[in-house]
C-alpha cells in the first residue's frame, strides 16, 4: 500500500492482464509458451544469419536466391496445408513444422557452402510457414474478437519478446567470444537453437489437444473448397496484397538489415545483437499497450501508426552514422513485430472460423510468391544499384500502395459473420 492507503498505478493493469490470460482456452497459452522458446532460438541466429551465408561464400544475389527458394517452397505448399488444417486439426501439423525447423537448424550447422544453405533455408520456411499457420488456426479460433489483437501480441511480440531479448544477447556472447564474425564462430548458434526447437517439439506433443475447428472431407476438392473461401467474403483480395506487402520485410528487409550494418556500417558482433535486442525491448514496450488499443478503438487505427514508423527504421538504417543509430534503427524495426499480430488479428476477422485454416493458406501463398520474387530483386538492387535502394524501395511499396489500400479496407474489429459458414465439399 502506498501512502494514504492507495493502491500502486500498476495493480489494476496487472490483475487485468492476470484476468484475460486466466479466460483463455489452454491451447492459446500452449501456443504462447512455444512461440516464445522459439522467438529465443530465431533470435540468437537472426543477426548473423545472412551473414554465415555470405561467409560461405554468397553473394547478395545469392543470398535472395537461396531466401526466394524458402520462401517459394514454404508457398506453394500453403493452400494444401491450410486445407488439411481445417479437416484434421494443426496439432500434427504442428510437430511436422517443429521437425522441420529442427532439421533446418542442423543443416545450417553441417553446411560447408552457400549451396547447402538454399536446403537449409527451404527446410526452414516450410517447417516455419507450417508451425506458424498451425499457431496461427489455434489463435485465430481459441480467441474471441474482443481478446484477439491483445492475445496475439502476447503472444507474438511481448511473452516472446522476452525470451527475444536474451537470444541476441546469448548469440552475441557466443559470437564475440571468437574475436571475429566468420563462419566458424556462428555456426555453434545453429545446434544451440536446434536443441530449443527439440524442446519446443515436445512442449506441442505433451501439452496441445487435438482439437479442430474445420470440416472433415475428402480430399476430391480441395481448389474448389478454396475457392469457397475466396467467395465467402469481402474485400478479401485486396487484404492478400495488404498483407503480401506486410510480409516483405521478412525477406527484403531483415534479410539484409544486418548484412547492411556490418558491411556497409561497420557493425561488430555486440552492435548487431544489440539491435536485435533493442527491437525486442521494443516489443515488450508496446506491443500490449497497443494491441489493448487494438481491441477497443479498431486494428486500422494503430496500423496507421506502426506502419511508417516501421518505415522509419529503414531509413534510419541507411542514414546511421554510427552505432547509436544503428540501435535506434533496431529499436524501430520491433513495430514490423507490433504492427504483425494487429494485422493478422485484422486477417483472421475477415472469414468464419471453419474456413480460418484454409483462408489462412491461402494468404500465405500471395505473402510467400510475392516475398521471392522481391527477395531476388533485392539482391539484384544490392549488387547493381546500390545497398541503401534495398531498404528505400521497401519503403516506397509500402507507403504508396500498403497504406492507400488498407485505408479503404473496413474495420474488422466488430464483423461478425452468419452462424452457418459455405458449405463446402465433402
Amino acid at each position: 500500500m502506498t501512502q494514504g492507503g492507495r493502491r500502486p498505478l500498476g495493480i489494476p493493469a496487472v490483475r487485468s492482464m492476470r484476468g484475460f490470460v486466466a479466460r483463455q482456452q489452454r491451447d492459446w497459452k500452449v501456443t504462447v509458451v512455444r512461440t516464445s522458446l522459439d522467438r529465443l532460438a530465431y533470435q540468437m541466429v537472426f543477426p548473423y544469419l545472412s551473414l554465415y551465408i555470405i561467409a560461405l561464400g554468397a553473394t547478395a544475389t545469392q543470398l535472395g536466391l537461396v531466401t526466394s527458394a524458402g520462401m517459394l517452397t514454404a508457398g506453394i505448399a500453403g493452400p494444401a496445408i491450410g486445407w488439411l488444417i481445417d479437416r484434421h486439426g494443426p496439432r500434427r501439423f504442428y510437430l511436422m513444422g517443429i521437425a522441420l525447423l529442427g532439421i533446418s537448424y542442423l543443416t545450417y550447422a553441417l553446411a560447408q557452402s552457400w549451396e547447402i544453405t538454399a536446403m537449409a533455408m527451404m527446410a526452414y520456411w516450410l517447417g516455419y510457414s507450417i508451425s506458424g499457420h498451425s499457431c496461427a488456426t489455434i489463435c485465430g479460433n481459441c480467441l474471441a474478437n474482443r481478446d484477439r489483437a491483445t492475445g496475439m501480441t502476447i503472444c507474438e511480440t511481448a511473452a516472446a519478446g522476452l525470451l527475444g531479448i536474451v537470444g541476441p544477447i546469448v548469440g552475441a556472447l557466443i559470437v564475440a567470444s571468437s574475436g571475429t564474425i566468420d563462419a566458424a564462430s556462428i555456426r555453434p548458434l545453429f545446434l544451440l537453437a536446434g536443441v530449443i526447437t527439440v524442446g519446443t517439439f515436445a512442449v506441442i506433443y505433451t501439452q496441445l489437444s487435438p482439437q479442430r475447428w474445420g470440416v472433415r472431407g475428402s480430399g476430391r476438392a480441395v481448389l474448389r473448397d478454396l475457392g469457397a473461401v475466396m467467395r465467402g467474403g469481402r474485400h478479401l483480395r485486396r487484404w492478400l496484397v495488404i498483407s503480401a506487402i506486410g510480409q516483405l520485410p521478412v525477406g527484403m528487409v531483415f534479410a539484409f538489415s544486418q548484412v547492411y550494418a556490418h558491411e556497409v556500417k561497420g557493425a561488430d558482433a555486440v552492435v548487431l545483437g544489440g539491435m536485435a535486442a533493442a527491437g525486442a525491448i521494443g516489443s515488450i514496450t508496446m506491443a500490449i499497450p497497443l494491441g489493448r488499443l487494438a481491441d477497443r478503438v479498431g486494428r486500422k487505427r494503430i496500423l496507421y501508426l506502426a506502419i511508417p514508423l516501421f518505415s522509419l527504421s529503414c531509413l534510419v538504417l541507411v542514414w546511421a552514422p554510427g552505432p547509436l543509430a544503428l540501435l535506434a534503427a533496431g529499436a524501430l524495426q520491433s513495430f514490423y513485430y507490433v504492427s504483425g499480430p494487429i494485422a493478422a488479428a485484422m486477417e483472421r476477422e475477415l472469414v468464419p472460423a471453419a474456413h480460418m485454416g484454409r483462408w489462412i493458406g491461402i494468404g500465405r501463398v500471395a505473402k510467400m510468391l510475392v516475398g521471392a520474387v522481391l527477395v531476388v530483386v533485392a539482391g539484384a538492387i544490392w549488387d547493381r544499384v546500390g545497398p541503401e535502394w534495398v531498404f528505400l524501395t521497401f519503403v516506397m511499396i509500402d507507403l504508396g500502395i500498403r497504406m492507400p489500400l488498407l485505408i479503404s479496407m473496413p474495420e474488422t474489429l466488430h464483423l461478425r459473420f452468419p452462424p452457418t459458414p459455405i458449405q463446402l465439399t465433402n
